[in-house]
């Protein structure tokens, strides 16, 4: 029996098992890859070669170690967790079983997508899904972003104060109607487009977008119309909110003893790696400090 079983490979679960690693507990990484988020780069037009993603050397060099140390850690996806006496069952889709005193989920959270022609083609070449980790490449240039809720709102907001101009594409009223939303619409730097985006443009990076029937330049976009989480393991275990995430204490600890969870897939995601870095470190100090009270 292992002391803590990490699932997932991201910046959070990376970090979370250096931690533990070096705490000296008998520790396992259950993920599909090593890296998360880190592993995807991006690029925009002009600025070829440019990694914004903040903390991927960390990671990588966490990733090495992990990769190292090959009996700490198993390439499979897990499918459930079950409560047994004072431990947790893990089971994979290899039907492989393994257990633990403690558990840290780390599944991070997958953003939604359009579907819309040219968006496969064109992630990571002008194509992001996080405003926050990508904004700061287009000082004086004209990004697009789309989106209603508050969360698309608040980054064409950020956007604005850096971008010649902001396209705001709004798949439905949304929040648009909020107080927020009325003081965005009266920015000049901000053009609103009412309805679905139809089609993203561009061969090697993104240079437009078709709403409706008009076809807009754009230097770049950002989807902004959710997260999925990746709390499936967690179903039944009853740590979740209404919005699948984790429920997670300021040391990373849920609700049911044993169990922690850190980076995207909580609810205080920030979507930085740096962040997932730190959330990550206290999910395993929180798990040692569980296991040693145990």
């Amino acid at each position: 029996m292992y002391d803590l079983i990490i699932i997932g490979g991201g910046p959070a679960g990376l970090t979370a098992a250096v931690y533990a690693l070096n705490k000296r507990l008998e520790t396992l990484v259950i993920s599909e890859d090593l890296g998360g988020k880190t592993s995807y780069g991006f690029q925009a037009q002009g600025y070829e070669g440019h990694e914004v993603i903040r903390g991927g050397e960390l990671i990588e060099k966490f990733k090495r170690q992990l990769e190292y140390l090959n009996f700490a850690h198993q390439i499979d996806r897990v499918s459930k967790i079950v409560p047994e006496d004072k431990h947790y069952a893990v089971l994979t889709q290899s039907n492989k079983r393994f257990e633990a005193k403690a558990i840290v989920i780390a599944t991070g959270a997958q953003p939604k997508r359009l579907d819309v022609p040219g968006e496969k083609k064109l992630i990571g070449k002008g194509l992001s899904y996080s405003a926050t980790s990508h904004a700061q490449l287009f000082i004086e240039r004209e990004p697009a972003i789309v989106g209603s809720n508050k969360r698309a709102l608040e980054a064409a907001a950020e956007m604005a104060l850096i971008a010649k101009q902001v396209h705001l594409v709004l798949p439905e009223p949304g929040e648009i109607d909020s107080a927020f939303g009325k003081k965005l619409t009266a920015n000049p730097k901000v053009k609103v487009y009412q309805g679905a985006l139809k089609q993203i443009q561009g061969d090697q990076f993104v240079t437009g977008m078709v709403v409706g029937d008009k076809e807009i330049k754009i230097d770049g976009l950002f989807v902004e119309v959710g997260l999925n989480p990746g709390s499936k393991v967690a179903e039944g275990l009853g740590i979740t909110d209404a919005n699948g995430r984790i429920v997670v204490n300021n040391k990373c600890a849920t609700s049911r003893p044993g169990v922690f969870a850190a980076g995207d897939v909580t609810d205080v995601f920030i979507e930085q790696v740096l962040v997932a870095i730190g959330e990550g470190a206290k999910a395993a100090l929180g798990a040692c400090e569980y296991l040693l009270n145990q």
